[in-house]
C-alpha cells in the first residue's frame, strides 16, 4: 500500500484528517531539502530544493490507491500535483508538492522558516 506524506489539513486535528484518520502510521519529517509554501493560507506546498538544509514535519499514513484516486486528489488544488519525497530515514513516499510553474508565478508565502504547517498556522492564531 503506498505511503503518503501529508503536511497540512489532513494531519491529525486537520478537517481532512477524518478521511485518512484510519490510515495513520505516525508523525515523521521530510529529509533536508525542502522549501514550504502557504498556499492563500488553506493549505501547504512542499518544494524540492537540495541547496536548502530545511526538513519539514508531517505525518505518513498508508493510503489505498483507490482512495488516493477518489478521495484526495479531487480535493487538492490544482496549485499542488502529486510528487515523491524523501523521508527524514531516507525512505521515499508519496506527497503534495508545489506543482511544476507554482514557484515561478511567486505568489505564494514561503514559510520555510516555520518548518511545518501547525507552526505557520499558530502565528495566524489558527490549529490545523
Amino acid at each position: 500500500m503506498p505511503r503518503v506524506f501529508f503536511n497540512g489539513q489532513a494531519m491529525v486535528g486537520g478537517p481532512f484528517h477524518p478521511s485518512v484518520a484510519e490510515m495513520l502510521i505516525g508523525p515523521v519529517r521530510t529529509a533536508p531539502g525542502y522549501r514550504f509554501f502557504s498556499l492563500d493560507d488553506v493549505c501547504p506546498g512542499l518544494l524540492a530544493d537540495p541547496s536548502v538544509d530545511t526538513a519539514i514535519e508531517g505525518e505518513l499514513y498508508e493510503v489505498p490507491l483507490e482512495h488516493l484516486r477518489d478521495v484526495i486528489l479531487p480535493g487538492e488544488p490544482r496549485t499542488l500535483e502529486l510528487g515523491v519525497i524523501e523521508l527524514a530515514d531516507g525512505s521515499a513516499c508519496l506527497s503534495m508538492v508545489l506543482a511544476r510553474g507554482e514557484l515561478e508565478r511567486g505568489v505564494h508565502q514561503e514559510i520555510t522558516a516555520f518548518g511545518g504547517w501547525r507552526a505557520y498556522l499558530a502565528t495566524l492564531g489558527r490549529t490545523a
